[in-house]
């Protein structure tokens, strides 16, 4: 006997771990007519926006670039600036962030930032320890080949032999270790290039590139980028059909990929 019962809709594929490329302050602010400083503050606002309807669609992860190692060679002025926004931004939002069950935690060569900014990042990790609701790493003085440098470094300080040293054992040496590879990339501002961002874990990432400046990614933005992660069939070096990894999730087959544009791979919108 058939049962005349409706079938359960499959649930959406979402990320567990997103990574934001955060590019388009500067020029946000220029094409205003604005101090570049003002384009930062405003891209704080967004990552704001953002963590907030990322959580709300059940991703658990976000990692995202904020001042990277190549940084310090812009102009002092607009260096010192995105510096003094570091404690400005936590005293403005991180008690709200807190409330909201955001834990913060900081990746990056911190030993070179100056005792204030350290001590602004130490407050938001000790602050947020307890939350689960969603982590957000901020990548700051943070540079993909540093990161593999240091990796290194550790493991022969830890005695790792080269006979001994493969990825797995390295892997365990990477900054945030304990936190699994992003399985999106998004970057903001219109170029498709990993610019140093987390080299080694993005190795399996699908990427989503968007000519939006970061200030003006939104909720419909969240939801596009998601949207195109969810059309994609992650194979991880596999065949079609063939084994995938046990945490790896079926892909819906119902939604549709964002067209590709020339000379702009999977950019999504303009």
């Amino acid at each position: 006997m058939k049962s005349n019962s409706p079938k359960p809709k499959s649930e959406p594929v979402v990320p567990r771990h997103v990574a934001i490329v955060m590019d388009g302050n500067g020029r946000w602010a220029t094409q205003r007519g604005l101090p570049r400083l003002l384009g930062h503050k405003e891209g704080v606002e967004a990552l704001v926006r953002a963590v907030r309807a990322f959580a709300g669609r059940g991703v658990q992860i976000l990692t995202v670039y904020a001042f990277s190692t190549e940084n310090w060679s812009r102009p002092e002025p607009e260096v010192s600036g995105l510096m003094s926004l570091v404690p400005t931004a936590m005293k403005a939002h991180l008690n709200p962030m807190a409330a909201q069950g955001v834990r913060l935690r900081a990746v990056g060569d911190l030993s070179a930032l100056s005792p204030k900014v350290r001590q602004a990042f130490a407050k938001m990790e000790e602050a947020t320890a307890g939350n689960r609701r969603v982590t957000l790493n901020v990548a700051f003085n943070y540079g993909g080949r540093w990161d593999v440098a240091q990796a290194c470094k550790r493991a022969m300080a830890a005695g790792v032999s080269p006979e001994h040293l493969d990825e797995h054992t390295l892997g365990r040496y990477m900054a945030r270790a304990d936190t699994p590879d992003p399985d999106l990339l998004i970057r903001t501002g219109g170029e498709c290039r990993l610019s140093n961002f987390l080299l080694w874990q993005l190795a399996y990432a699908e990427m989503f590139f968007t000519e939006r400046l970061w200030p003006e990614f939104d909720d419909d933005d969240v939801q596009q980028a998601l949207a195109f992660y969810a059309s994609r069939d992650r194979r991880f070096g596999s065949l079609p059909d063939h084994h995938r990894p046990a945490a790896e999730p079926e892909r819906s087959s119902g939604m549709q990929q964002v067209a590709a544009g020339y000379g702009k791979p999977l950019v999504a919108r303009g």
